[in-house]
């Protein structure tokens, strides 16, 4: 791990990731892989990504989840400490706040931490005072995101904000960046951000990580004494107990906020700047929760200031709630594919097809006369035309009761169900599932329809990457000579060559190796996923646990017994 205090250095750097990417380039085009490997192995390509956790030190748990989670999603990772003095007001913590870059450092050398990039003030043109006082150009988000919330007691604060993200993301020019959603405010102003200005970067927003006590981690909990602690998980009580009106049914902001506000009050010690309900994406104040809100809260206790929020969510399909989305993850030739179209055809849910959508998109290239001079080398013109495609197109997947054809696709509002199976997709369809700006369309696109729930996706990284949210996480394993004779039987029946079992077994272990130690999303189960062994379990038998499992998981009793 290298830390870095000057652009110089960070340039000289990222300069060097860029010639290693050209190389790679050149070596990718010069390769042909099969389509199964291709579509089984998306991430694998994307081997010069480049994930930023941007931090004002102070580590703790909180920000090791996010460079967990950039760990898991890029090649490269870099951890920004630098403590901004454009987002301190003149009598806020600014001298005081937490300075510990020799702990930083340990830690992020534990959590596999490529570069910390720790520059001073100076080094990047930022002088020592607040916003209001200061002369360097300033990045200012949308009044109306900016007026209400943290922004009254902390006039400025998110100007500093956005103009230091914004000089991290020119100079570190990332992929990804990473924020927690405690700061609802800030995560959702950034997010405008990028929007606004064209950033070509992902904003990654990960959940607020909490102590036992249901209190949510931030570098200023170390002003409190251990008393204040205790008092201080009021704040998360009172969002539990808005939450479970909200689970009952209730909507309107004034008796959500009542529900906190009589919690809170439990605590005569603690100072309520605001409690509020706000659009999550817009920060507009709602008097009713339609679809989604975000209740957040400011207090003081002593002179330490605490921030909390929840999400209150409902995404209704007629009258019901959103349905659960399944994700399974596993080893090559664990039989993921066929078990995950049997548990959505047995609970009527979509089988989310990564395969087809990539046909699709392939059909759409083809329809659209875009040349593919062969499999292996696709011409820069029209990579970017591809990309546009991709990036434009509208694809849609509906259940179907045929295990051979589990999903009908459409994309643009045709139906090409039969069309992405012919011949000519076939041929081409590698070439086009190695465009890494088709993949970023596609698994967009994927996250998109995950808001409304009622998928079942299986691959390498769906729980932990594409759905770190599924409500149902199942890793699916076998032995190695399990696999082997399953991937012996299939090539028999497909009238392939004969290969050895030893020779399969060899390159089964082999493979798993590789994914499970590879730098960018290695093969690895959720930490909350229900690990299912399958040596001598036929498919229907595996597809039967996973179903019952989610009916015990999920389902209402009454709905389970009329079933």
């Amino acid at each position: 791990m290298r830390l870095l205090t000057t652009v110089a250095a960070l340039r000289c750097y990222l300069n060097q990731r860029r010639c290693l990417a050209a190389r790679l380039a050149s070596t990718e085009s010069n390769l042909m892989l099969s389509e199964e490997r291709l579509l089984d192995d998306q991430t694998t390509w994307d081997q010069t990504e480049i994930g930023l956790v941007p931090t004002m030190g102070g580590l703790h748990q909180g920000h090791l989840s996010l460079i967990e989670r950039a760990r898991q999603e890029n090649s490269t990772v870099i951890v920004s400490i630098f403590v901004n003095p454009l987002q301190f007001g003149p009598n806020e913590d600014f001298q005081r706040y937490p300075r510990t870059l020799e702990l930083d450092r340990k830690l992020c050398e534990q959590a596999g931490v490529d570069v910390i990039f720790a520059p001073t003030p100076e080094e990047i043109g930022v002088p020592q005072n607040s916003i209001q006082e200061s002369q360097v150009t300033q990045v200012i988000p949308p009044s109306a995101m900016i007026s209400g919330l943290c922004s009254l007691s902390r006039p400025g604060h998110f100007q500093g904000v956005a103009t230091i993200v914004t000089k991290l993301f020119n100079l570190v020019q990332p992929d990804r960046a990473y924020f927690g959603q405690k700061d609802g405010q800030q995560l959702a102003i950034i997010k405008r951000l990028v929007a606004d200005l064209n950033l070509p970067v992902e904003i990654v927003a990960c959940p607020t990580v909490r102590e036992a006590s249901g209190l949510a981690l931030s570098s200023r909990n170390q002003y409190l004494t251990a008393t204040e602690k205790e008092q201080a998980t009021v704040l998360f009580k009172g969002l539990r107990q808005a939450e479970a009106a909200f689970g009952a049914g209730v909507r309107n902001s004034s008796e959500l906020i009542a529900l906190v506000r009589q919690e809170i009050a439990k605590v005569s010690t603690i100072f309520v700047e605001y409690i509020e309900l706000v659009e999550p994406s817009t920060l507009m104040f709602l008097e009713k929760v339609e679809e989604e809100g975000m209740l957040a809260i400011a207090a003081r206790l002593g002179s330490t200031r605490l921030i909390d929020n929840t999400i209150l969510c409902d995404v209704y399909d007629g009258l019901r709630q959103r349905q659960a989305i399944i994700a399974i993850d596993g080893p090559a030739g664990a039989g993921k594919s066929t078990v995950a179209r049997q548990v959505a055809n047995q609970l009527g849910l979509v089988y989310l097809d990564t395969g087809a959508m990539y046909r699709a998109i392939t059909w759409l290239v083809l329809k659209n006369g875009i040349v593919l001079d062969d499999e292996c080398a696709i011409a820069e013109d029209a990579r970017c035309a591809i990309a546009e495609l991709a990036h434009q197109c509208k694809i849609e997947l509906t259940p179907s009761p045929n295990l051979q054809s589990p999903v009908g696709v459409w994309i643009n509002g045709t139906d090409v169900t039969q069309e992405i199976r012919t011949i000519e997709v076939t041929s081409k369809v590698s070439a086009i599932a190695a465009q890494s700006e088709v993949r970023k369309a596609l698994v967009k696109q994927q996250q998109s329809w995950g808001k409304r729930g009622g998928l079942v996706a299986e691959g390498r990284d769906i729980g932990t990457h594409v759905f770190p949210d599924a409500e149902v996480k199942i890793f699916l394993t076998a032995s190695v000579g399990e696999r082997a004779r399953r991937r012996l039987q299939d090539f028999r029946k497909q009238g392939q060559p004969e290969v050895t079992l030893a020779q399969l077994e060899h390159d089964i272990a082999e493979r798993d190796l590789k994914d499970s130690t590879r730098k960018v999303s290695p093969l690895k189960k959720a930490a909350d996923a229900v690990e299912v062994q399958t040596d001598g379990l036929s498919a229907s038998e595996v597809a039967a646990q996973i179903v019952d499992y989610y009916q015990k998981r999920l389902l209402p009793s009454h709905q389970k017994n009329s079933d």
